[in-house]
């Protein structure tokens, strides 16, 4: 069995929860999404848990097992919770500012980047070298996240740029960090 998959989901109050046509909908406070699933697994809702059950034991099934559990799970806690990425601006004169549901960066470009959010996704700008992105849809989420720190991703020199709060980079020593600081005689 799956360490995974066997895992029951418990569905919390004001969670409503059904399963049709390979498709399992959940609906919540903060909004709903609708999970497609593999035919050959079952999905089955009893009361205020969720199982998820494979037909045999073939490496496929095995596979799909874990991984409907945990998106049907990541839905049910979107729904409910919601999911937060922070980021950070590292970099003399980066900062960001909210433009309408846009966001703008000021990141060493000779122009503003302005990105427009996803349905489904909020920015919010706490401080102006900080921004987190919040949705229901953990995979959106994450995604929106990526791309933000793909316009600028971290320089390995100098540590500049986009990164993920908390993130550590790895510097690179440079040119003279490579000769022990002196030139050549």
């Amino acid at each position: 069995m799956s360490r995974i998959g066997k895992q029951p989901i418990t569905v919390p109050s004001g969670v409503q929860v059904s399963v049709q046509n390979g498709e399992f909908k959940v609906k919540g406070p903060k909004g709903e999404l609708t999970v497609p699933f593999n035919s050959e697994l079952t999905v089955a809702v009893d009361g205020s848990t969720i199982n998820v059950t494979r037909p045999t034991d073939q490496p496929r099934h095995r596979a799909l097992h874990g991984l409907t559990r945990t998106l049907v799970a990541n839905a049910v806690k979107g729904v409910s919770e919601g999911y937060t990425i922070n980021m950070e601006l590292k970099g003399v004169g980066y900062r960001a500012k909210l433009a309408g549901k846009n966001i703008e960066l000021t990141i060493g470009y000779s122009h503003p980047v302005v990105m427009e959010p996803p349905a489904g996704i909020t920015f919010a700008v706490p401080e102006p070298t900080k921004l987190s992105i919040t949705g229901i849809d953990k995979q959106l989420v994450g995604q929106t996240a990526a791309n933000l720190r793909k316009v600028r991703k971290p320089d390995v020199y100098h540590g500049k740029g986009v990164r993920y709060a908390g993130e550590q980079i790895a510097l690179k020593a440079g040119k003279a960090g490579a000769t022990g600081g002196k030139g050549k005689k």
